[in-house]
């Protein structure tokens, strides 16, 4: 895992060198081993490493290849690079390094730009070819590792975060009207390629890119996911016990490669439910001896509790986990959340992301990779809006929104000043994009918009930003492609049966304790931020009412005073504080963007 960079000059001039240095410096947490430059005419590529897979200065990067004349900064991990090593052996290629870096470039030679098909792992990554002098940029199917960019007349240029590109000075920080609308609807999601900056894009998952010396760019998807069940005749049906197998057998081999394929210790984020849990079990089931887990507590409030611990207690005791327990007091729950602002790379309305965050602090003094549960709702159907969806009557459009959007069109024009007022842009994309997934039923639809769309600009992100800020690498199981497009082929109706995750549920019988897998679902407890009082709501209004929030204008003076008159009066439908969203945005531009264009 690490933090990779780049700057392609057009017209033959050459990238200033403290560019890319000042991309460098602010992807230092992400690489916090060593770092390395390479420049070659119009490019010049930065990397930040953290060192998981052979720890020797022979994988450092960038990784350059002589004798095929490419050169790679690669952040992720590749699961199957052992495999393609012994291919590429036989083929007759020599290797350096012990790490899956050189297996990328290596393939890149053998195979081309279909090199990202044969690539099983998370995984954001730039190849320059010297000989074409052309630029490869490619993402991951899921989009687990970020990868943005901005494009100019003068210069093509890639970083892990928005906040590295912009220190370049060369792009445009304006506020994208499109983008602020999904920002506001679909709980700060703002699918690629689009970011809430009008300069900076981000490859969408799935995809590769091409760059020549002249500016010229070639956009290409390379995975789609079916949704789709097979309709061949000759086929059997799968039985539910054939289902259920087929998800046990390769949710075990994804939890056991990400356990195997490093040179460190790996861990397991233990939150208490469910399916961080089902990674204990299955790692234990696996025949793994010794399992390190972390878990993470707040303080109590009258309304809830602030820890989880009762139940991941049970899974410690059950597996005699080696276990770390972090006890965090409320008053540094706030202290702490504007540091985590700060490694947001887009704005994002989780409350969570701030435990996230001051869980990784502690697990990276003890581990520098994690396994997570993140995706396990999304890819087999556990959250509750679904089935409500499922009931709705109505167009797609409107049987998903009514159950999800935060505001709808109507209130967003009310919120925003008349610069940032336009069409309903966000429920146009998400009628494009349920039409796009083909799936067989409307079930199959929002799934498949939600595993390959909505999961990669929230959860998947909020994890991958808030554990990279302290070199700490998250490994997200249930995210494996296999496991992903088994489950997109399965009927919705088996996975929303016991109140959602049924096969989840049936593996886990028997596996972990009964408790976990029948209590009610849970969500991150963070009862400091969740009730909009006290010193929160204090930290909200005084920055809503701030001269920079002011000056910028994004939103009506008249619609701001409601929401602080009587906040708790206003949440969205999955009961996030409207008021927290506006500050959110506003306190991630003061202390993201502001600070580099000032």
């Amino acid at each position: 895992m690490c933090g990779i960079s780049g700057i392609l000059s057009f017209n033959n001039t050459a990238p200033e060198e403290n560019a890319i240095q000042r991309m460098m410096d602010k992807l230092v947490h992400r690489g916090p081993d060593s770092g390395g430059m390479y420049k070659d005419g119009p490019v010049i590529l930065g990397h930040r490493r953290l060192a998981i897979i052979d720890l020797s200065s022979k994988a450092n990067q960038p990784l350059v290849d002589a004798a095929s004349g490419l050169v790679v900064v690669f952040n992720g991990t590749i699961y199957n690079y052992r495999e393609l090593r012994e291919e590429l052996k036989l083929m007759g290629y020599q290797f350096n390094s012990d790490g899956d870096t050189e297996a990328i470039v290596k393939a890149y030679h053998a195979w081309g730009d279909d090199c990202v098909k044969r690539l099983s792992g998370m995984f954001a990554f730039a190849i320059w070819d010297s000989n074409k002098k052309e630029l490869f940029i490619a993402r991951d199917r899921m989009g687990i590792k970020p990868l943005y960019y901005s494009n100019t007349d003068s210069r093509f240029q890639f970083a892990s975060t928005l906040q590295a590109l912009i220190t370049t000075g060369d792009v445009d920080t304006t506020i994208d009207a499109v983008a602020m609308h999904h920002q506001f609807t679909l709980h700060a999601v703002v699918p690629a390629p689009r970011t809430i900056l009008n300069g900076v894009k981000k490859l969408e998952p799935g995809s590769y890119m091409k760059i020549d010396q002249h500016g010229k760019i070639v956009v290409k998807k390379y995975w789609t996911l079916n949704a789709t069940r097979p309709h061949d005749r000759s086929q059997k049906a799968r039985s539910e016990e054939e289902w259920v197998e087929l998800i046990h057998t390769a949710l075990r081999r994804s939890v056991e490669r990400r356990k195997v394929i490093a040179d460190v210790p790996v861990g397991i984020l233990l939150s208490g439910g469910l399916d961080s849990s089902l990674l204990v079990g299955l790692l234990s089931e696996a025949g793994t001896e010794k399992i390190l887990t972390f878990s993470i507590g707040f303080e109590d409030t009258p309304e809830e509790s602030g820890s989880e611990f009762v139940y991941s207690d049970k899974v410690v005791e059950r597996f005699d986990t080696e276990h770390t327990k972090v006890h965090i007091p409320n008053a540094e729950v706030l202290a702490r959340l504007p540091e985590a602002i700060d490694h947001m790379s887009e704005p994002m309305f989780g409350q969570d992301a701030v435990a996230f965050y001051m869980l990784a602090e502690q697990v990276s003094k003890e581990v520098k990779v994690v396994q997570s549960g993140q995706g396990a709702d999304e890819v087999f159907g556990g959250y509750f809006w679904y089935p409500q969806m499922q009931q709705e009557r109505g167009s797609d459009l409107h049987r998903f929104s009514s159950h999800y959007f935060d505001r709808h069109h109507d209130e967003f024009l009310e919120m925003v000043s008349e610069e940032y007022r336009g069409d309903d842009y966000t429920s146009t994309l998400i009628e494009k994009l349920l039409v796009e997934s083909k799936g067989e039923t409307f079930l199959d639809k929002v799934l498949h918009m939600d595993v390959t769309t909505l999961i990669v600009d929230d959860p998947v992100k909020r994890v991958d930003n808030m554990t990279m800020a302290w070199g700490l690498e998250a490994r997200v199981p249930f995210l494996d492609q296999e496991v992903v497009e088994l489950a997109a082929q399965m009927p919705p109706e088996l996975k929303l049966k016991s109140g959602g995750k049924f096969p989840l549920k049936s593996i886990a019988r028997g596996l972990i304790p009964d408790e976990v897998i029948d209590r009610p679902k849970g969500y991150f407890p963070m009862p400091a931020l969740k009730y909009v009082r006290g010193e929160f709501y204090d930290f909200m209004k005084t920055i809503l009412q701030s001269s920079a929030c002011q000056q910028r204008g994004l939103y009506h003076p008249a619609y701001v005073a409601k929401l602080l008159n009587s906040p708790e009066d206003h949440m969205t439908p999955l009961q996030g504080s409207k008021l927290w969203h506006l500050a959110l945005l506003e306190c991630w531009l003061q202390r993201n963007v502001d600070v580099v264009t000032n």
